[in-house]
């Protein structure tokens, strides 16, 4: 390892015993997307610490410019939202946490039950080793803290809320996720589409209202409602090239509240994934083409309504970047560094780099030592190994920017 990195990373020798602690305090407090005010100040204090400067973008949005002189300029990001759900990993310091959802207005149990907290810590972690170290590096990091992520909104908000003057334009922009599918303490790279494109549908049709014993007076929107989901399921298998890949899910479907009443209305909700646009659009014609022709075919009276929602872009990260990135995390990692192949989640960080022109790569990170038996993200179980999770967060982000930082243009 060369000098400036090797003192760059033994800055978390000194500090692992308070990162922990800090990690602790997140895991602890997690908060449902939008509502991250707790955890926004909590990243501000910490930043204020540092005696690091810092602007809030939208209400619970944060970026720091660390500048160093001249330069490449590298952005790395945090997002800081947790999910609404109670945790159960057995950790001695799993989240109790509820939180009234602003939406529904429900109390709802909340966990960072996607590991949003191991990179938030990450982010700070790298900060401060750069901040502590201004003599083996050049240039400007800028760490953004990015809210709701699980809401498909966070990346949208920051933008709308003036990211772009809050920040030089960065040269590379650079993210890593927790993830259960590669060994504990790995670091997994991909070239290209890396996380798939998704958006969901709420579909809504109609029938005609009866009784249960006179069928033949109504339409029955549940049985419409089943040719459509049986349907729907032949799309990936029938019209999507057998060398693609793609998911059509139909997660609920609701209707009728008696055995003998005929109801008037059934709402489906179905999610999708695809790693190209064009195989994207292809489930959404598809999807309108299926549902308009089941009603037409039930005899429903109304035309069914389809709203698309909480679209997420493809990932799809830059060869350069990410061979740039690969080789930094071989020479640091060795064996650790892996291929992981395309992850079949969604995430929305590569919106901003998108909108203000930047290339960018996204990473993962290995949670468990006992991968092979891990729970997923979004599970209430879910919650990564302390360390080396912790120091390999910081470790990953730090030898990553040092790819510019270190190394120069």
């Amino acid at each position: 390892m060369e000098p400036a990195l090797a003192q760059l990373i033994g800055t978390l020798d000194a500090t692992r015993e308070a990162r922990e602690a800090l990690y602790v305090w997140f895991h602890q407090h997690p908060e449902l997307s939008l509502q991250e005010l707790q955890t926004a100040s909590k990243i501000r204090s910490r930043l204020d610490a540092m005696q690091l400067p810092h602007m809030q973008v939208g209400e619970t949005g944060t970026v720091c410019v660390l500048e160093n002189g001249p330069g490449p300029v590298v952005a790395i990001r945090a997002d800081i939202d947790g999910l609404p759900v109670q945790e159960r990993s057995g950790k001695p310091y799993a989240s109790t946490a509820t939180q009234v959802d602003a939406v529904s207005g429900h109390q709802e149990h909340v966990a960072h039950a996607c590991g949003h907290d191991i990179h938030i810590m990450g982010v700070l972690g790298a900060l401060h080793a750069y901040a502590a170290n201004r003599d083996s590096w050049s240039g400007t990091l800028v760490a953004v803290f990015q809210p709701a992520e699980e809401a498909y909104t966070g990346s949208r908000v920051m933008l709308a809320n003036g990211i772009r003057e809050a920040m030089p334009t960065p040269d590379v922009y650079l993210g890593q996720h927790v993830l259960p599918m590669l060994p504990g303490g790995s670091v997994g790279t991909h070239p290209g589409p890396f996380m798939s494109q998704s958006f969901s549908a709420q579909i809504e049709v109609w029938g005609k209202g009866s009784h249960g014993s006179m069928p033949d007076k109504g339409v029955d929107p549940i049985l419409l409602a089943s040719n459509i989901v049986t349907r729907l399921h032949t799309v990936v298998s029938r019209e999507i090239e057998a060398k693609e890949t793609a998911v059509l899910t139909v997660g609920a479907v609701h209707s009728g509240v008696k055995a003998n009443v005929i109801p008037e209305t059934a709402q489906l909700l179905v999610d999708t994934r695809a790693y190209t646009r064009e195989v994207s659009d292809r489930l959404r014609s598809a999807i309108i083409r299926i549902v308009r022709g089941e009603c037409v075919a039930a005899g429903s009276p109304r035309e069914p309504e389809i709203t698309f929602y909480d679209e997420y872009p493809l990932t799809d990260n830059n060869p350069v970047i990410t061979s740039r990135v690969r080789d930094a995390f071989d020479a640091y990692f060795g064996d650790e560094s892996v291929e992981l192949g395309q992850v079949p989640a969604s995430e929305d960080f590569s919106i901003i780099p998108d909108a203000l022109g930047v290339p960018y790569t996204y990473w993962g990170l290995g949670g468990f030592a006992d991968w092979e038996n891990a729970p997923s993200n979004h599970s209430p179980t879910f919650a990564p190994d302390l360390q080396p999770t912790l120091d390999r967060a910081a470790e990953a982000m730090i030898v990553a920017a040092a790819a510019w930082l270190v190394d120069g243009n």
